[in-house]
């Protein structure tokens, strides 16, 4: 009979503080496993609990529902210059989307000047993104009092709305001063 030798050494590892042994180690991973489920279940519940067919019954004492959000009617009917701006720009875009679906941001912005809007009261976003990819849309909003008609061009369909002007005086975050 030949024998064989065992070349690795003899180890036993010494528990570390704070952690059972090896026979410890499948009861860790129910402790882990019922705490990731604790876990999913707590932001499940915190992304539905306050889901109300009424969006200002959630928001603070003192603050409105967005303009989206209220309700419409003749009491919120548009200022007849904002109905005009926003046919115009309305007009404009969709003459520019047939020709060119995903438009420059230049080619927005001359469309809508061609049109008579103020260059100084026009915003218009990036057609490419940092990285230099084309942007699935771009948004345009021209200033109008305390509303901003902001179209946008999406694939060569038009959609436009009219916003309250943020608190910075512009239309869009972030918008150079």
């Amino acid at each position: 009979m030949t024998s064989t030798t065992n070349h690795r050494p003899n180890h036993q590892e010494a528990p570390r503080p704070g952690f059972p042994s090896s026979s410890g180690a499948s009861s860790r991973k129910v402790l882990i496993a019922v705490v990731a489920c604790l876990a999913g279940a707590a932001a499940l519940t915190a992304c539905t609990a306050t889901s109300t067919a009424d969006p200002s019954a959630t928001m603070p004492a003192g603050t409105t529902a967005p303009a989206a959000a209220q309700a419409t009617g003749p009491a919120a009917e548009e200022d007849p210059a904002t109905s005009t701006l926003k046919q115009t720009l309305a007009d404009a875009l969709n003459r520019l989307a047939a020709s060119t679906p995903k438009p420059a941001t230049a080619q927005v912005t001359d469309a809508l000047a061609g049109v008579g809007i103020p260059k100084a009261a026009l915003e218009v976003s990036e057609s490419r993104t940092p990285t230099g990819l084309d942007a699935d849309a771009i948004e345009a909003a021209v200033l109008q009092g305390a509303d901003c008609v902001i179209g946008q061009i999406r694939d060569g369909s038009v959609t436009v709305t009219v916003l309250p002007v943020l608190a910075s005086g512009k239309c869009f975050v972030g918008a150079p001063a």
